[in-house]
């Protein structure tokens, strides 16, 4: 049973390198060559694999993926981005446009949305301006992992606990408990950003050009399908606000809002042709082998069988940031919610979990998945990438950091 553990070490360190041989290895070839290992040695049965496809995130992100490329080849998402940048003048203003706004936007929106609108935008932003792409990507990446720790819809994990742990009035106590750390803890990230990129934070004064509309029709498509998405999401929360039973799922939501322009664009195959679906490969392969990681029960003997008081704030947030790196978050919060019930634990262990498991993802490029749909992007439509090395470079101080933010807020 511990072999599913090695392929997933061998994963990580295939990560690290992105090489075998002399072969450049893809982060959705890698994932998938894990995957292929456990279905290979007999790890997980093939049934097994395929029901462990979690097919509401993949229709999630098809939506999503097709609003984000409809609006990247109309134009309308450069417009947009001009819209919201113009009044960003030199390159400290940029990366608090990139935190503040593309982080809060990620705990109403779910932190893989911005991700994926999100990551052309900053592209763009460093081809018009001649800034390196890795400072606006990491800052990208951070911002929406931090900003979703803030919501009980920012993220999966988040949504997990919120349903499942019987908080009452989840918006009010994860923002009563978790917005203020939230909001210092991006100002933390402009710092780290500035303490290891500050040779790029020049004063000179930026100039914005108005970018022009390359296909009025599927603009406005576009733009409905952007409109039905917040609206959409504006609906789930009165929901959950008012605790109407109505099963209305991100699923719905991605889909719904993705008609607009996958049923009236003249150019529905063009889209979906130039989708990004390496990304899609690489969570189906990573679902696999997670499922195949978790039957082998080895990181949940960990858990269950330390001395450790695991039901304290310190130990949760500890835990969940090191175990998500390994398990995944959703898993993990799956694992510890249950452990965290019987111990009767208050409130503050529980949005511990929310945000352990969530700023998990700004330790390392496979901390959340958001990570990967970002660095996936970046290659696929900008021709740069970020490194394991380079990511955990910043990410492992701002972390600690972090953790120790939500540390001193939730044990008070």
């Amino acid at each position: 049973m511990i072999i599913p553990v090695v392929i997933l070490c061998l994963v990580f360190f295939l990560t690290i390198t992105r090489q075998i041989g002399n072969v450049r290895l893809d982060l959705w070839q890698i994932m998938g060559l894990g995957a292929l290992a456990v279905l290979l040695s007999g790890q997980i049965p093939l049934q097994e694999a395929m029901e462990s496809i979690n097919v509401d995130v993949m229709l999630f992100l098809f939506g999503v993926f097709a609003i984000g490329q409809a609006l990247e080849a109309s134009g309308y998402l450069s417009q947009v981005s001009y819209n919201f940048f113009k009044s960003a003048k030199n390159m400290d203003a940029i990366i608090l446009f990139v935190l503040f706004g593309m982080g809060l936007a990620s705990a109403f929106l779910m932190n893989d949305t911005l991700a994926i609108i999100g990551t052309p935008v900053v592209l763009l932003l460093a081809r018009q301006h001649q800034i390196n792409p890795k400072v606006l990507l990491l800052a990208l990446a951070f911002a929406v992992t931090t900003g979703s720790v803030a919501s009980p819809i920012g993220n999966p994990q988040n949504l997990l606990i919120a349903l499942n742990s019987g908080i009452k009035d989840p918006f009010v106590v994860f923002a009563r408990y978790l917005l203020l750390p939230t909001i210092i803890n991006l100002i933390v990230v402009y710092f780290v950003l500035k303490f290891f990129f500050k040779e790029h934070f020049s004063t000179n004064v930026l100039n914005h050009s108005q970018p022009q509309i390359c296909d009025a029709k599927l603009a406005d498509l576009s733009r409905l399908s952007l409109i039905l998405l917040i609206s959409l999401v504006c609906v789930k929360i009165l929901i959950q606000l008012f605790s109407i039973s109505f099963d209305f799922r991100l699923t719905y939501i991605a889909l719904i809002a993705a008609v607009p322009v996958l049923v009236f664009s003249k150019k529905r195959f063009e889209i979906i042709k130039k989708m990004d679906w390496h990304t899609l490969f690489f969570f189906a392969s990573m679902f696999i082998l997670m499922e195949s990681v978790w039957d082998s029960g080895f990181f949940q003997g960990i858990l269950v069988n330390t001395k450790q008081n695991v039901v304290s704030i310190p130990m949760i947030l500890s835990v969940s940031v090191v175990l998500s790196q390994f398990i995944s978050n959703v898993p993990l919060v799956a694992l510890y919610l249950p452990i965290l019930s019987h111990a009767s634990v208050d409130t503050g262990g529980l949005l511990a979990l929310a945000a352990g498991s969530t700023i998990a993802g700004n330790l390392s490029v496979l901390g959340a998945a958001s990570n990967v749909i970002i660095i996936h992007n970046a290659e696929k439509k900008g021709n740069v990438t970020l490194s394991f090395i380079e990511f955990a470079k910043i990410g492992v101080p701002l972390t600690i950091i972090q953790t120790g933010v939500y540390w001193f807020f939730l044990s008070l």
